[in-house]
């Protein structure tokens, strides 16, 4: 997964069983109800994805991993990497994400312990991936329902320090709204940390998504904007 290749990860965002999309990342505000998440992952596989990415919203919001979603989904997704973040606060649960199935684990909270952060990289090298949500200027935690005292810039460079490999940037508040992903914010982070950066949060079209191949971004995470037809994967996944 190069910069010259521009990967596109369509979303699987999971609630008690379900896909479903929400506006700001926020419990309440559900805007897609999208059926099982295995059976979005097959046809997603068909329609051409070269990585699928997952969010166990319950584990997110819980601390919780839910049991079981990664094994299944991955098993749908087969061949196809799963890329897979929601609860993963420990080493423990990086690695059962890894055993049953993904290609690579997100951690977020988890990656605000510099001694966590450090282990982690060098116990999983490319496996893992650090999730940088921002939220009102601050990276977000616990489901993007706190704020830590961190800027992007300063977890991004915090990273690097580590030995992290990729971050995942998003911006929560772009996140489902179809305002255009946050170029700025992704600048930002890509010049502190130096590190291959995939973008989330905002993407509405498909020239959202040269625009961040023209940044310089490994790839884009799309949601609301595949859900919703306002672009296909194939299309997508032709930038």
């Amino acid at each position: 997964m190069t910069q010259a290749l521009f990967v596109v990860a369509p979303a699987i965002d999971v609630l008690e069983g379900r896909c479903v999309r929400l506006r700001h990342g926020e419990r309440e505000h559900v805007t897609v109800e999208g059926g099982d998440p295995a059976a979005a992952a097959r046809r997603f596989v068909a329609e051409g994805a070269k990585l699928i990415h997952l969010v166990d919203l319950n584990g997110a919001f819980s601390g919780a991993p839910t049991t079981g979603l990664v094994a299944r989904v991955a098993a749908a997704a087969a061949p196809v990497p799963l890329q897979v973040g929601g609860g993963l606060r420990s080493a423990d649960a990086v690695e059962a994400a890894l055993a049953a199935g993904a290609a690579r684990a997100l951690v977020g909270t988890a990656a605000l312990s510099p001694l966590f952060l450090e282990s982690a990289a060098e116990r999983f090298g490319d496996r893992i991936a650090v999730a940088v949500d921002v939220k009102e200027g601050l990276v977000a935690v616990d489901g993007w329902t706190g704020l830590s005292g961190l800027t992007a810039r300063e977890l991004a460079r915090g990273c690097a320090e580590a030995g992290v490999r990729r971050l995942l940037v998003t911006s929560t508040r772009r996140d489902g709204s179809f305002e255009g992903p946050d170029l700025g914010l992704l600048r930002e982070v890509m010049e502190a940390g130096r590190l291959p950066v995939l973008a989330a949060g905002g993407i509405a079209s498909l020239d959202d998504l040269r625009r961040l191949r023209e940044l310089g971004c490994e790839g884009a995470i799309v949601g609301s904007a595949l859900w919703l037809g306002r672009f296909t994967l194939a299309e997508a996944v032709s930038i």
